[in-house]
């Protein structure tokens, strides 16, 4: 029973990062696909700790942090962009 469970949920998982691509594809603003890949992002580790359980292994925690870093630092380097048009400032006001 709990395999069929993971195994459905892995199913939905799957059938929203497909809306998800969807919307990054054909988003209406650049916010919009912004938070979609953030999405996607987040989607992915709860199919990588699904996919985990099913295999009965910890193998994957390693990936699931490494993904998780990189849909942090991607979703803060785009918003910066967004709002200020440039990510790294060179000049500091004091």
């Amino acid at each position: 029973m709990l395999n069929f469970m993971l195994q459905l949920a892995l199913l939905c998982i799957t059938i929203s990062m497909g809306i998800l691509v969807y919307r990054v594809i054909k988003g209406p603003s650049i916010p919009d696909r912004v938070i979609a890949l953030d999405a996607i992002g987040t989607n992915l580790i709860c199919m990588i700790a699904v996919l985990s359980i099913l295999l009965d292994t910890s193998m994957f925690l390693e990936v699931i942090l490494l993904i998780g870093i990189l849909s942090f630092t991607g979703t803060v380097a785009f918003s910066k962009f967004l709002e200020k048009g440039e990510i790294i400032e060179n000049e500091r006001d004091l």
